[in-house]
C-alpha cells in the first residue's frame, strides 16, 4: 500500500468541493454525470489536484484503443478482494474525469483508472502508478489521435524509467515496442484479432513476419517476448503453468483476453487468479455495453464498437443469421469526425442478417454496405428500425455517441 498521505490543503479541499458542486449542477440540468465539468472546475482551482488525490492510493492505469473500460471494471472487481477501490467506472478517462473519480475515493486503497491513450504519459507522471496495463493499439479517431506508431513512441518515452509494473500484451507489436522501455514488464499472451495496424516493425520499419501466433522482424530481430501469462481458450495460464477457468457473463473472446490481463494485474497485488476470476463473474455489463433491454416489446442487445478492431470483435459475438442487426454511426467530437475507417471494416461478415442503418452518418455507412453487397434499410430512427426488423432479439452495434443516443432512447 502507498505511504500515508498528507491531509489535503485548504486549496485542494476547496477545489474538490467546487468540483462536486459543479458536477451536481450539471446532473440537475440533465447534462450527464457531471464528472468532466466537475473535474475541470477542480483542476482550474488546483492544477496539481490529480497528484494530491492519488498520493494515498496504489494506482493502476489501464490504456488501450479497445477494451480499456471493461478491463478497468474487471480489475476493480478483482482488487476489491484486497481492499476498497475507487475507479472511473463510467469511462470518463481524461484528466478532468479521472480527477472527479479520485475525489470520491478518500477511503480507498486502490485507484483503478482508465486513461485515454493520448493522456497516458501525463496521468502516469501525476499519479505515480504501481501498475500500468497496456492492451492494444489500433487506428481510432484519425482526426484527433496520433498515428498508432507515433502514439506507441509517446508511450515508450513516457514509460522510460517508470517504477510501475507494466502488464502488457505480448501479441501486439506496438504494445511490446511501447512497453519495452520499462524496466519491469509482465507479458501476457492476450491475442490480437485485428492485425492491420501491426504489419511493419515499430522499431525499424521493416516488415514483420507472422508465423502462427508468433511475430518477428527479419531485419532488426525485434520479436514477440515470451509471455508469463496466457489466454488459452476458456482458461488463464499463470506463470507456474496452472490453468484457471474463466467464467464471465460478458460475451466474446476479447473479454476473455481482458480477464487474462486483469488476472495478471490482480496477482501483482497479491490477489490469486482463482479469487480474481471468480470476482470478475459479477460483471454483467459495463456502462450499458452488452445490456439486453426491452424496447417496443422487443429485446435488444446493446453493443459498442468504435473502430475497425472493435467492429471485428463485435461481429464475432452476435447471434448468427437471420438475427436482425441495427447499425448506428455518428461522427461527433467524441467519435472523431473522420469516417474513413468504415472502409477498413469487413462488413461482409454480416451477410444473411437483416440490417437497419441509423445515425448522423447513416448515408456514409449505407454506401459502405452497398459496396459490400449487403441488403439493408436506411431508417430515420430506432423506433422505425425496431418496427421493421423481423422477429427475434435484435443486435444493436453503435459507435460512441450513437450508442449513448440509443441508450437514452430505449430507456437504459
Amino acid at each position: 500500500m502507498s505511504g500515508n498521505s498528507e491531509p489535503l490543503s485548504p486549496r485542494a479541499k476547496l477545489a474538490v468541493t467546487a468540483g462536486k458542486a459543479a458536477a451536481a449542477v450539471s446532473r440537475a440540468a440533465g447534462r450527464g454525470s457531471g464528472s468532466v465539468i466537475g473535474g475541470k472546475v477542480a483542476l482550474r482551482l488546483d492544477p496539481d489536484l490529480l497528484g494530491r488525490l492519488a498520493q494515498h492510493l496504489d494506482v493502476i492505469l489501464v490504456s488501450a484503443t479497445n477494451g480499456k473500460t471493461t478491463t478497468t471494471r474487471l480489475i476493480a472487481e478483482a482488487l476489491r478482494a484486497a481492499g476498497p477501490v475507487v475507479s472511473n467506472a463510467l469511462g470518463a478517462n481524461m484528466p478532468a474525469g479521472i480527477t472527479s473519480a479520485l475525489a470520491g475515493g478518500s477511503d480507498a486503497r486502490y485507484g483503478v483508472i482508465e486513461v485515454d491513450e493520448k493522456y497516458l504519459a501525463g496521468v502516469a507522471r501525476d499519479t505515480e502508478p504501481k501498475a500500468i496495463a497496456l492492451l492494444n493499439l489500433s487506428r481510432d479517431q484519425l482526426d484527433r489521435a496520433a498515428e498508432t506508431r507515433m502514439l506507441a513512441e509517446k508511450w515508450r518515452e513516457g514509460l522510460t524509467g517508470s517504477k510501475a509494473v507494466v502488464i502488457a500484451n505480448a501479441d501486439d507489436p506496438l504494445i511490446v515496442w511501447a512497453a519495452s522501455s520499462s524496466p519491469n514488464v509482465v507479458w501476457v499472451a492476450a491475442g490480437q484479432e485485428w492485425k492491420d495496424d501491426a504489419w511493419s516493425c515499430p522499431s525499424c520499419g521493416g516488415v514483420l513476419q507472422r508465423p502462427g501466433d508468433d511475430w518477428v522482424c527479419a531485419e532488426c530481430g525485434f520479436r514477440r517476448p515470451i509471455p508469463s501469462w496466457a489466454l488459452n481458450g476458456d482458461y488463464v495460464l499463470d506463470p507456474h503453468g496452472a490453468a484457471w477457468p474463466i467464467h464471465l457473463q460478458l460475451p466474446g473472446r476479447a473479454n476473455k483476453a481482458n480477464a487474462a490481463t486483469s488476472a495478471a494485474v490482480a496477482a501483482t497485488f497479491g490477489v490469486p487468479p482463482q479469487v480474481a476470476l471468480e470476482r470478475m463473474y459479477q460483471v454483467q455489463a459495463v456502462a450499458g455495453r452488452y445490456d439486453v433491454v426491452t424496447f417496443q416489446e422487443r429485446q435488444m442487445r446493446l453493443l459498442l464498437a468504435k473502430n475497425p478492431a472493435g467492429w471485428l470483435e463485435t461481429f464475432s459475438l452476435i447471434d448468427p443469421p437471420p438475427t436482425p442487426v441495427i447499425l448506428s454511426v455518428n461522427a461527433r467530437g467524441a467519435d472523431g469526425t473522420d469516417t474513413s475507417w468504415l472502409w477498413d471494416v469487413d462488413y461482409t461478415r454480416l451477410a444473411g442478417h437483416p440490417i437497419c442503418v441509423l445515425g448522423d452518418r447513416k448515408l456514409d455507412l449505407a454506401v459502405r454496405l452497398e459496396v459490400a453487397g449487403l441488403d439493408f434499410r436506411v431508417c430515420a430512427d430506432a423506433d422505425e428500425a425496431v418496427r421493421i426488423s423481423p422477429p427475434g432479439r435484435i443486435e444493436v452495434i453503435a459507435n460512441y455517441t450513437a450508442f449513448q443516443d440509443l441508450r437514452r432512447r430505449v430507456g437504459n
